[in-house]
């Protein structure tokens, strides 16, 4: 058994710290202080690596959602390319040599539940500061934007930051001063965005570093990835957390974090057999596939995604739980497929 060291102990009066093994626990580097989910971009159940068109609410990774005034500009993708310390990240590359119209935009963005983000007491005299910090790179180089925004999209805190040297990772930080106005969500609802532009027209464009009820997705002058044919950038190690400080990227475990990522979205796998075959109507089923949902944001959406049989399948959905129906069968046969179950805010 190794040896545990402890350099300091806590006297009785409180008046020493107790450090192990050169770690010194504090509230700032304490778990769950990133309210990001998937910052780090591991978890991908959609694609599983593949790349995607670059299309409104389209997902490059879970929970980093695509959104846009124009689709087909770039692809989306999880890569294998990343800073030391981390083995994933979001690569967006543009397809296009866009010129951006003053209604335009291109964001990533990722919205925060207000469950996770109550203890800011945004929109009050008491609210917190909070720190934004992720690791970017991109084949461009200059002065990059992007928000925060509360869900009404009607108080907004627009960032810059700077790309100094091309295909390099940096690492940046945003220190955001806690807004005592403006409505900021504390139910299972859209606490607040978190958004990154990769090409924003006038209309969504202030000037960073102030509060503004303007609804802004980056700042004026800021590079637009879109417009140059070929362009990449990606982004990991993105934290969102309490206090003025950056503090190390907070790596969870990977079923933590997928257990996390779940909440808002899932796959699983269904099987069908008609017992009674019918071509009209609902056959007699067996072996009817449950899934318990309650552990989910919300009551999802679910959708039939595949089909491996020529019989027809459908998903019913109460509150607490899903389950397939089959029906057209010609024979005693069996329907595979996939389900997908939606509660993304």
């Amino acid at each position: 058994m190794s040896e545990i060291s402890v350099n300091s102990i806590l006297d009785a009066t409180g008046g020493a710290t107790t450090t192990i093994n050169g770690f010194t626990p504090t509230v700032s580097n304490m778990a769950g202080r990133n309210r990001i989910i998937n910052g780090d971009m591991r978890i991908d159940q959609r694609n599983a690596g593949a790349a995607v068109t670059a299309n409104n609410a389209v997902f490059g990774v879970d929970r980093f959602k695509f959104q846009d005034s124009q689709d087909t500009k770039g692809t989306l993708q999880q890569s294998s390319v990343a800073p030391v310390g981390f083995v994933n990240s979001l690569l967006f590359t543009s397809t296009s040599a866009y010129a951006i119209i003053t209604t335009d935009f291109f964001v990533h963005t990722q919205s925060i539940e207000g469950l996770n983000i109550s203890d800011f007491a945004w929109g009050t005299a008491n609210a917190v500061p909070v720190t934004v910090s992720f690791w970017v790179r991109s084949s461009l180089t200059g002065m990059f934007g992007g928000a925060i925004q509360n869900s009404a999209q009607n108080y907004n805190y627009p960032f810059a930051y700077t790309i100094s040297s091309a295909n390099t990772w940096e690492q940046k930080t945003i220190i955001i001063a806690g807004p005592t106005s403006g409505t900021w969500l504390t139910t299972n609802g859209r606490g607040l965005n978190l958004l990154f532009g990769l090409g924003v027209g006038a209309t969504f464009l202030e000037t960073s570093g102030a509060w503004t009820t303007s609804n802004v997705f980056s700042v004026t002058g800021a590079t637009s990835v879109v417009g140059t044919n070929g362009a990449t950038f990606y982004i990991t190690g993105v934290q969102l957390e309490e206090g003025s400080v950056a503090t190390p990227f907070e790596h969870r475990q990977y079923g933590q974090e997928l257990a996390l990522c779940q909440r808002y979205y899932k796959e699983r796998s269904a099987g069908v057999t008609a017992v009674t075959p019918s071509t009209s109507g609902y056959s007699g089923i067996g072996n009817v596939y449950t899934v318990d949902v309650k552990d989910m944001r919300v009551q999802p959406t679910a959708i039939k995604a595949t089909s491996d049989s020529t019989a027809t399948a459908i998903v019913k959905l109460s509150r607490d739980r899903w389950w397939a129906v089959g029906y057209n069968f010609t024979s005693v046969q069996y329907d595979y497929f996939k389900v997908t179950l939606d509660a993304e805010l």
